[in-house]
């Protein structure tokens, strides 16, 4: 069975890159192989360079959706 799914032209691009001439499938099954968490995204940053824009752009979104996470959180807790 297979799946659609929708991303961004600029993401597809550099998932692209990334793959190689690998099935899209392959490919991201080569970087979950039974990793968790912390492994997969070291598996995806040795795959990657990011300029520092890039990588600060990154860490902002990061930061912005952890304050929207405990935000909802707090409003639960009353």
């Amino acid at each position: 069975m297979s799946k659609t799914i929708t991303i961004r032209d600029d993401v597809y691009e550099k998932l692209r890159m990334l793959k190689g001439d690998a099935p899209l499938s392959d490919f991201i099954e080569r970087l979950f192989g039974g990793g968790k968490g912390i492994e997969v995204l070291k598996k995806i940053r040795e795959s990657i360079e990011l300029s520092s824009e890039e990588k600060e752009a990154i860490l902002e979104e990061i930061y912005r959706k952890r304050d929207e996470k405990r935000d909802f959180n707090d409003c639960l807790r009353y």
